[in-house]
């Protein structure tokens, strides 16, 4: 993979990718909605020494279980990291147009509207992720 650098919407932070994302999807859980005020959240999933903050002035917030790092400037979420995965899960909208493509989508028994794109949406999450193959029919 071609590294890339990623930047928040104020230019405040800046984040290196240097390894290919593990997945790619859309987050319906509770927590990523009440941290981003959407209704899901678009993240890229990358092995953690693929992602290095080069610049920017960030925090790091936990809210439950899950460390996120924003920007102070902006508020823009960079990064979430799950406990023991050894894993960043980047925020898939500073990606740069055509560059985030979602495989599917997780935590959808928690979504609070149903989303048609014709893309698998697992009640929770896949196999790969230590879940099962029980999806929703929206």
């Amino acid at each position: 993979m071609t590294p890339m650098t990623l930047t928040c919407p104020c230019n405040g932070a800046r984040l290196r990718i240097t390894q290919a994302p593990v997945a790619q999807f859309l987050c319906h859980c509770e927590d990523c909605r009440a941290v981003t005020g959407d209704p899901m959240t678009a993240l890229a999933l990358f092995p953690a020494a693929g992602v290095e903050l080069l610049e920017g002035e960030v925090g790091t917030s936990v809210w439950r279980t899950l460390p996120r790092t924003w920007c102070t400037r902006c508020g823009a979420l960079l990064f979430g990291e799950p406990p023991g995965m050894g894993m960043r899960g980047v925020n898939g909208a500073l990606r740069p147009a055509g560059w985030f493509d979602p495989a599917f989508h997780i935590r959808c028994g928690h979504a609070v509207a149903p989303v048609r794109d014709g893309l698998p949406h697992f009640k929770d999450v896949p196999p790969a992720f230590g879940g099962t193959d029980e999806t929703v029919d929206w």
